[in-house]
């Protein structure tokens, strides 16, 4: 609340100067009270107080105070009042978090049963499934940092990633938070909108602190400790954000406060986002204001105005009572900001955002076919993440590609399309690979018996019918079972490689 009284301003102050004639109207116009003298000679004051209609002397507001609030209501809505930044629509509306986990034998004791890693995992999944739309990237460290996964949308990328981590797939044991926090605002750097890191652990090192001290985003702390306990490391550090394990949901509800919090603090100081304009909240008052001075004096509609307030909601369409006073594209905002891609897709008429609604909304090919139609870079870019979602990987190429050349030397289309084409690249290389035997070492001209003691005697082989289709690029991916912790131990083995060279 502190923060937003002190980037309160307005954007447009010039008109502010309407309350002055709004001022002056007022003063000439409302009535002013009668004294004593005004009561009609030769009678006595009590009775000719009896004698009038209504109470006037009793009267405090006037019709005219009402009309005139209600315009200067209109006029500071109109001077747009603003407190914090408009997000960038093409992200999404909370924070970028990267979420460090510290996978070592002491997180494999089992205070907090089964062990402190695995109910970390269980938060971190919690935390995952309440940040739904938010893009999430995990790192594992122990005596050295793993990026785990990029930053992503997709849950359903980090789940068989989380259960995989266990400290007998880090290749060295120790505690590197510092390192960690390098890598994980490496991470951040590559994104567009302030984030966040979170540590998960339940011890520190000493000698970390001084990165910590040095942290050039908001750090978080989750601690794995039994009963809420701390850890004093912690204590000494100024602008961390500590937060105890709970066996309820109540540590993962403070973290996404705070995280949020930390997020719309972090963009009223980027000064390449637009000021978000709050005067439409004033309308709602001025309107209702306005009613109660349609007829002169104090009559009023109960009835109409009672009506007016319990019209049911209806389906999502610009029509109704909706439509006295929004507009179908601020109708189709109003659902975005409730999650209601759906019905905002129905609602929008600007076809770049009814095309991101319907992107929001799972519906990837219409919302690919809209930014077809357009002719912006922003367009370009939506219309590759439709299709790389939608596993079109040629077409997403493309797309980006022609972002790219709609506006050169954009990080974010340039990261995209070296992630789509890598995609592509390995589909094929695996479909190429199981199609010629390569993956199990086979030739083309080699003999294989399934049973080599026997040298293929009584061996059935279902041969492939001409009508059958060839597996497509998605089914020939979800063939390939990998052990996970096999897969992530020789990857941070690879990594550490790297590093050492």
């Amino acid at each position: 609340m502190i923060d937003a009284l002190t980037e309160f301003h307005f954007l447009r102050t010039a008109y502010l100067l309407f309350l002055i004639p709004i001022a002056g109207l007022w003063w000439v116009s409302r009535p002013k009270r009668s004294g004593q003298s005004d009561l009609p000679s030769g009678v006595a004051p009590h009775l000719a107080a009896a004698l009038r209609l209504g109470s006037e002397e009793k009267r405090r507001i006037y019709p005219i105070d009402v009309a005139m609030i209600a315009a200067a209501l209109v006029a500071i809505a109109a001077a747009g009042p603003t407190w914090s930044r408009a997000q960038n629509p093409l992200v999404a509306d909370t924070a970028p978090l990267v979420i460090a986990l510290k996978v070592t034998e002491s997180m494999e004791n089992a205070d907090l049963p089964p062990s402190r890693l695995e109910r970390a995992k269980f938060k971190i999944t919690d935390l995952i499934n309440a940040r739904a739309g938010a893009r999430t990237a995990l790192i594992a460290y122990a005596g050295s940092p793993h990026r785990v996964a990029p930053l992503t949308e997709d849950a359903n990328i980090l789940r068989p990633l989380l259960e995989g981590l266990t400290p007998a797939v880090m290749p060295k044991q120790g505690d590197a938070a510092g390192d960690a926090l390098t890598l994980a605002q490496s991470i951040l750097s590559e994104s567009d909108t302030p984030g966040a890191v979170l540590f998960v652990l339940d011890d520190l090192d000493p000698s970390q602190l001084a990165e910590f001290q040095n942290a050039t985003t908001q750090v978080f702390f989750l601690t794995m400790l039994p009963n809420g306990g701390d850890i004093v490391q912690l204590n000494n550090l100024k602008n961390a954000v500590v937060v105890p394990f709970s066996n309820g949901d109540g540590d993962i509800a403070r973290l996404q406060r705070q995280i949020q919090t930390a997020y719309v603090d972090a963009l009223d100081d980027d000064d390449r986002l637009d000021w978000q304009d709050r005067g439409w909240m004033l309308a709602w008052p001025a309107a209702l204001l306005s009613l109660l001075w349609f007829r002169r004096g104090w009559v009023i509609r109960w009835a109409l105005l009672g009506l007016f307030l319990t019209q049911p909601a209806g389906p999502a369409s610009a029509e109704g009572w909706r439509d006295w006073f929004l507009t179908p594209d601020q109708q189709g905002q109003i659902a975005m900001n409730q999650k209601r891609y759906a019905d905002a897709a129905e609602l929008f008429e600007d076809p770049y955002h009814e095309g991101y609604a319907r992107l929001r909304a799972g519906q990837y090919p219409e919302a690919a076919a809209i930014f077809t139609e357009l002719t912006t870079p922003e367009a370009a870019f939506a219309e590759g993440m439709a299709r790389i979602r939608n596993r079109e990987y040629r077409p997403a190429i493309s797309a980006f590609e022609t972002a790219l050349d709609r506006r050169p030397d954009w990080p974010e289309a340039q990261h995209n399309l070296e992630v789509a084409t890598a995609i592509l690249d390995y589909v094929e290389t695996t479909r190429e690979q199981s199609d010629t035997g390569e993956e199990a070492g086979i030739g083309a001209d080699d003999t294989v018996f399934d049973n080599e003691a026997g040298r293929g005697e009584n061996t059935t082989i279902q041969a492939q019918t001409e009508d059958a289709k060839p597996l497509s690029a998605d089914q020939w991916i979800s063939t390939i079972d990998t052990d996970m912790q096999d897969f992530l131990r020789n990857r941070f083995r690879l990594d550490n490689q790297e590093q050492e060279q």
